[in-house]
């Protein structure tokens, strides 16, 4: 374990490289931002256009999975302001009839056709999707540790880096953080010999108490730790769930604990070899098994369904558009309209030029929750109101391709948690035969208010974000990590990719803001009620967040029309 010190001051932009000409590429939910993006808001209100002084696009490739058009969201948008319509045009029947429309190309949209084929095996599928790329464009930031803490600058009075090295004891690298002096007592005696904070209750009691806090009211209002003691651990959530620990259950802070994270839990006597009822949907899955990344499902899906997919190197629309084939994929082609027609139904697309229909068997809305009721206004007021409560997570994540791999090596780190900084994590990406990369990943969610207040606060800020104040943000992280192993963000930095997923993760019923957990009634059963032969899927409906809960909705939606 060794500490590394760094300046109270940020480098100046000439010493970054912020002038430097490099490929520079912004994203906001796979779509390259560009002026045409001028319309974008967040689905919870307007909000101004971030400035735009970069943006380079080339072919979309299947390694990349990201999307470059600017109707990806900008015509649903418009449909959400009220203002599609009055432009559009009539619409206009293609002629085409399918079995099955299905409306995103995910993880649950691929999931739905496969699950329908299964069924009806010469049926006749078409997938429409409003991005140029395939679905499963994020990934999650899983639950590889940390093998270091920066305690930075802007949370503690001294920026010092703490290095897990093999053999290291808690008492080392604790004695080391840059915190009061009771704060070090408070956090190992947390690690090392946390008490019962509840000795007088059950087992279910101790769970339910944990339900009605979060991690970090927990720390301070059970264990009455110093306060830099939940300064410390408080970004320990926000890479993996996009928000911190203000806003992160207690319970499912229990579930997660290992390692460096979460400590305070082991004096409860709580059977760790099962979770709790009141554990997150997503905990209790990965209990059983690990949660597998969207878009290696989505590429599997994808070979089952298009004979030839696995052979391409990049995403030709005439290959995935074949006529006469039995599964037709359409990208670029936002849906706008859903129509219910009693036996069969009408969906409706703009292809770029116009709105385009076609006639549908039926019809499997996977794609979020908040845009059904502008697609389908016929649903049902309750239904129409619970939709609309699925508010997804905003994420933000940094692609920086460097030189080399040489100042990770001589820092010794190579995945660091920050406890404060714009960026909570910094890992070194190096895919095989791939370029060396940095990756960063910033949640925005203001978790003081709460997930879903917090998520609408911190999309409508990182929408309006500049893309150079993001640059400089990564570049700055970057050097005062690397930069005691020598690393020059001038000469090192080859490349930068910015993603902004303003819906990124999918919404999650969890303890302590949904009171109805785990019991029930929940707004999910709701918004996915079937109407007519229009059924509802995606992780939105089920309100769980990993792709399992992607897959499951998909064969339920499947199952209720088939039935």
């Amino acid at each position: 374990m060794s500490d590394i010190t760094c300046s109270e001051s940020g480098a100046p932009d000439r010493d970054l490289g912020m002038g430097r000409p490099l490929s520079r590429r912004d994203f906001l939910d796979g779509v390259a931002m560009s002026a045409g993006l001028a319309t974008l808001g967040s689905w919870e209100g307007r909000a101004a256009a971030p400035e735009m002084p970069h943006t380079a696009t080339s072919a979309p490739d299947l390694t990349q999975l990201q999307g470059d058009t600017a109707q990806a969201l900008s015509v649903p948008h418009a449909l959400r302001d009220g203002r599609f319509w009055e432009h559009a045009g009539p619409a206009v029947p293609t002629g085409e009839s399918y079995d099955l429309v299905v409306v995103g190309a995910g993880v649950s949209g691929m999931s739905a056709a496969a699950e329908w084929l299964r069924g009806n095996p010469d049926a006749r599928v078409l997938i429409l999707d409003n991005h140029d790329q395939l679905g499963g464009h994020r990934r999650r930031s899983g639950h590889a540790p940390y093998d270091s803490v920066m305690c930075d600058r802007e949370t503690f009075p001294v920026e010092t880096l703490i290095r897990h090295e093999h053999r290291t004891t808690a008492e080392e690298w604790i004695g080391r953080l840059p915190v009061a002096d009771r704060a070090r007592k408070d956090l190992l005696r947390l690690y090392r010999d946390a008490p019962d904070w509840y000795p007088r209750l059950s087992p279910e009691e101790k769970q339910e108490r944990l339900a009605g806090l979060t991690y970090s009211d927990f720390l301070l209002k059970v264990c009455r730790a110093h306060p830099d003691v939940e300064r410390f651990c408080r970004t320990m959530s926000s890479a993996e769930w996009a928000y911190g620990t203000r806003a992160f259950g207690a319970i499912d802070a229990w579930g997660s604990a290992r390692g460096w994270a979460y400590p305070g839990f082991d004096g409860l006597g709580l059977d760790t070899g099962k979770p709790s009822r009141f554990n997150s949907p997503t905990i209790q899955q990965e209990w059983r098994r690990p949660h597998r990344e969207a878009r290696a499902q989505v590429r599997e899906l994808a070979d089952q369904l298009i004979p030839g997919f696995a052979a391409l190197d990049r995403l030709s629309p005439a290959a995935l558009d074949r006529p006469g084939s039995r599964v037709r994929l359409r990208l670029s082609s936002p849906v706008v309209s859903v129509r219910d027609g009693g036996p069969g139904a009408t969906v409706g697309y703009f292809d770029g030029h116009g709105v385009s229909t076609v006639d549908a068997g039926a019809v499997i809305l996977a794609c979020w929750s908040t845009v059904i009721p502008y697609l389908v206004p016929d649903l049902p007021a309750a239904q129409r109101e619970a939709l609309a409560g699925a508010v997804r997570m905003p994420l933000v994540e940094a692609v920086v391709r460097l030189r080399d791999r040489s100042a990770w090596d001589r820092v010794g780190v190579t995945r660091t948690r920050w406890t404060g900084a714009y960026w909570c994590l910094t890992e070194l990406d190096e895919p095989a035969g791939g370029p060396v990369s940095a990756r960063l990943v910033a949640a925005p969610c203001r978790s003081e208010l709460g997930p879903a207040e917090g998520a609408v606060a911190g999309r409508r800020a990182l929408i309006r974000t500049p893309y150079s104040v993001l640059e400089y943000s990564a570049r700055d992280q970057l050097t005062r990590l690397l930069g005691p192993g020598g690393f020059d963000p001038v000469r090192d930095i080859e490349a930068i990719e910015i993603h902004r997923w303003g819906h990124g993760h999918a919404p999650e019923y969890c303890r302590p803001w949904h009171a109805f957990y785990p019991d029930g009634p929940f707004p999910a059963e709701i918004a996915r009620r079937r109407f007519g032969r229009i059924a509802i899927a995606g992780s939105d409906s089920v309100a769980a967040g990993r792709g399992g809960a992607a897959v499951a909705a998909a064969h339920r939606a499947a199952g209720e029309l088939s039935a």
